[in-house]
């Protein structure tokens, strides 16, 4: 089974990351994709972080119904920060090749930042790397060690979690920007207020 793994925050999750997945699963060989929800990005602050089970509850939620994405918290059981490298060992031997191949799904404004990540060469060595462009990081840098690495204009929403968050704060509608039963979940529960 091919699989894309779409790391992030999802802080929180919203018709974007889902309209990048459902292009990825329509134009690629991936079989499935899995939100693998951080709980502390080592290059991003954790202070406007969600609790990382409600995050995880608010992407259950974003695609409920849907059998070719999957939620998961194998992050949550692995020291933290999270690293990408850690979370691919990790899932190799849990769930061993040949049976699951592996994707590294980002964007292209994560692509540029690779040399930054924990062992970023042996990631590009052994994990096909999907990179969807993002407005203002549209040079990717080169890597020769990368074994396959594959661009997709996949389309894009200029919507955003922080634009979400703030929208939430200042009391304004968040309604088209995230799925109906993450906004229901979110106003239930109070959240990013």
């Amino acid at each position: 089974m091919q699989i894309g793994l779409y790391f992030g925050s999802f802080n929180p999750i919203h018709h974007g990351h889902l309209i990048i997945a459902n292009y990825l699963l329509e134009n690629t060989d991936l079989d499935q994709i899995w939100f693998v929800v951080s709980p502390q990005n080592p290059l991003k602050p954790s202070a406007t972080l969600l609790n990382e089970y409600h995050r995880l509850f608010l992407v259950q939620a974003a695609i409920e119904g849907e059998n070719r994405l999957k939620a998961t918290d194998i992050e949550f059981k692995l020291p933290k920060p999270s690293y990408t490298v850690d979370t691919l060992a990790y899932l190799q031997e849990k769930y061993p090749a040949p049976a699951y191949q592996f994707s590294i799904i980002m964007g292209s404004d994560s692509f540029q930042n690779l040399p930054k990540w924990k062992n970023y060469s042996w990631l590009l060595q052994n994990f096909p790397v999907y990179v969807y462009k993002r407005p203002g990081h549209e040079t990717l840098l080169s890597f020769p060690e990368a074994r396959k690495v594959t661009v997709l204009d996949a389309p894009l929403l200029p919507i955003s979690a922080t634009h979400i968050r703030k929208n939430i704060k200042e009391g304004k509608s968040i309604r088209y920007l995230v799925p109906d039963a993450v906004r229901e979940e979110i106003e239930r529960n109070g959240y990013y207020r």
